[in-house]
């Protein structure tokens, strides 16, 4: 009698699940990195993805077979306008010892910006000094100091939107609260450009919200093998056997649903370049769906989630590797051939 099989590997990773649309496009920041740097620093910031191109770099990496060599590398692009800070916002533990909003600051921020498309009802704080005099005095409470980063979407080449994207920002260091506090009343109402966040060489993290390719069924979703056709499958091939028992628990089946438009973050991705004028950076013709790169920008070493003109956030790493590049790799190519096909 020939064996039967009686067990399967498990289809698609329960680590990524519930797999259900993102609630914003803009995705938010769930926790944040302690970095040691003597001085108060941003720790995230958004950016717009371009397009993808390679280059030719010397390879720095210790220890890799390459080293010392021209490689060539995939690299992304990300377009990174200045942002500007328009709230300062302190927390402090409550009684059952969770973070809660202490005091914040709204400002007015300057009419280019255009704040009101994002919040009609946005009003800028009137008692502002006397909410500085509060936090000064109650500074033992405070535990966190964040900032609300506006973008500039319009300083963006490839983008036509005007709405600005905003999100909270944590201000990290190994420096004291009174001089991150003191850090946050400078800033605000100033434009910030990303090379004052991060630099060349480092590794940052990339959150976003990946492509969207609407309600698929398992086996494109989860890649679960077809059923015979030449059996009577009065139900379908293109389906699962078997749900089993799902009463009590949440089901470990592949199910069909929503496929992609997921937040996700991949971690430790190489900046090799900060720069500010991306007109000479442009391929011909521009990049396909985005447009000329005008402003400050961010190239990144491999590929990143999101479809171009996607809001990419980039932040400190949360877990870095153990190797800490001293700077940027040799860069001795960039192609700037035409992207688009045909």
């Amino acid at each position: 009698m020939a064996h039967r099989k009686t067990n399967a590997p498990r289809r698609g990773s329960l680590g990524v699940r519930p797999r259900k649309r993102a609630s914003s496009i803009i995705p938010r920041i769930k926790s944040w990195p302690e970095i040691d740097v003597a001085e108060p620093k941003i720790l995230a910031f958004l950016g717009y993805k371009v397009g993808m191109t390679h280059i030719v770099v010397v390879d720095d990496r210790p220890g890799s077979i390459t080293e010392g060599r021209e490689i060539v590398v995939p690299v992304t692009i990300v377009e990174t306008p200045p942002m500007m800070p328009i709230a300062l916002r302190t927390y402090a533990y409550d009684n059952w010892g969770s973070l809660q909003t202490f005091v914040d600051i709204w400002v007015q921020p300057p009419d280019e910006l255009e704040i009101w498309r994002t919040c009609s009802t946005y009003r800028p704080t009137k008692d502002v000094e006397k909410r500085i005099q509060t936090i000064k005095e109650n500074i033992d409470k405070i535990a966190s100091i964040s900032v609300v980063l506006a973008s500039m979407p319009k300083l963006a080449g490839g983008l036509s939107k005007k709405k600005p994207d905003l999100i909270e920002v944590k201000i990290g260091g190994k420096v004291s609260i009174q001089e991150k506090i003191e850090y946050a009343l400078n800033i605000l109402g100033k434009p910030i450009t990303v090379d004052s966040v991060f630099s060349p060489g480092q590794f940052v993290d990339v959150i976003g919200v990946t492509k969207g390719k609407g309600f698929q069924g398992v086996l494109k979703r989860f890649g679960v093998k077809e059923l015979p056709r030449w059996h009577k499958h009065r139900k379908g091939s293109r389906r699962v056997g078997s749900r089993s028992p799902t009463i009590g628990a949440m089901s470990e089946v592949p199910q069909p649903g929503q496929m992609g438009f997921h937040r996700r973050t991949e971690y430790n991705k190489r900046i090799l370049v900060i720069g500010q004028n991306g007109e000479g950076l442009t391929p011909k013709g521009g990049w396909p769906h985005y447009g000329y790169v005008k402003t400050w920008y961010v190239m990144l070493h491999g590929s990143i989630m999101g479809t171009p003109k996607r809001p990419i956030v980039l932040r400190w790493p949360i877990r870095p590797p153990r190797w800490v590049p001293q700077g940027p790799p040799m860069i001795k190519y960039i192609s700037l051939e035409s992207k688009i096909s045909g």
